[in-house]
């Protein structure tokens, strides 16, 4: 099974990011964590940086269109199927040059798309 990046993780439970990391992992859906700090999330590596990761189909942003930007030819390279841009990460910008890459857009919630089964 491909993998999903989430980009903007966390430890903080309280966070979103944090929440959808522990629910694909225990949904046994492979997920890579990358965040601005290293640690872990219920067995998951918060990696950070731009780490080389195969095979991904989904990347779920949780990073807000302000510190996008670093992240624009690291998302492509990455050769996902589709990019989920969570609610208040819109960004046209980004989301034109991942459409020009031939990527998915969705302006949608993983939280959601997980809850009711539409992931």
């Amino acid at each position: 099974m491909k993998k999903t990046v989430v980009i903007g993780a966390s430890e903080n439970t309280e966070r979103y990011s944090n929440r959808i990391t522990r629910l694909l992992h225990n949904q046994n859906i492979p997920v890579a964590a990358i965040g601005l700090k290293a640690g872990e999330i219920d067995g998951v590596k918060i990696q950070t940086g731009f780490p080389k990761i195969d095979n991904v189909d989904t990347v779920t942003l949780y990073v807000g269109p302000a510190h996008q930007f670093q992240y624009y030819d690291y998302v492509i390279g990455l050769k996902p199927a589709r990019v989920i841009f969570n609610p208040g990460t819109e960004n046209p910008e980004f989301e034109k040059k991942v459409r020009n890459a031939g990527i998915e857009v969705l302006e949608a919630c993983t939280l959601t798309m997980l809850s009711i089964g539409n992931y």
